[in-house]
């Protein structure tokens, strides 16, 4: 943390610090007798305590709304991400079952076409061969 900022804890020290050391020196600086010094004091002490029990209260309150905001909005954020998850691997393995087909498809087109040559290649094998055997008996 740099010099020049402080947190809210830093702050709530020091006014409690500023706050006490001014009342004390307030009380000790008065031109009173040391009974009513005393009472002063003593006063002064229980409104120091008031304040300090006062303030405990309030950081508890926050401390527990803070709890409960940070565990709600973990909460939404793991569904969230649990839904996107969810949402993603759903939308993945429907592009991977598109893809497969269409790999399948393409597939079989080449297999049909592999086939098609085949046949066409035998074709011409047998039209070869009549042929060969025709001029066979031409020459003979």
């Amino acid at each position: 943390m740099s010099d020049n900022q402080f947190s809210s804890k830093d702050f709530i020290l020091g006014t409690f610090i500023g706050a006490t050391v001014g009342a004390l020196t307030a009380l000790l600086l008065a031109p009173k007798t040391g009974k009513e010094l005393r009472g002063d004091i003593n006063t002064g002490a229980n409104q120091v305590k008031k304040k300090a029990y006062d303030w405990k209260e309030v950081a508890q309150e926050k401390g527990a709304d803070w709890k409960d905001k940070a565990y709600t909005t973990g909460s939404d954020l793991k569904k969230k991400a649990m839904d996107s998850t969810s949402q993603m691997t759903k939308t993945a393995a429907e592009k991977t079952k598109d893809l497969t087909q269409s790999v399948q498809s393409k597939l079989q087109e080449k297999r049909k076409k592999e086939d098609e040559a085949l046949e066409a290649a035998e074709e011409v094998a047998e039209a070869m061969e009549d042929v060969a055997e025709e001029l066979d008996n031409n020459n003979q």
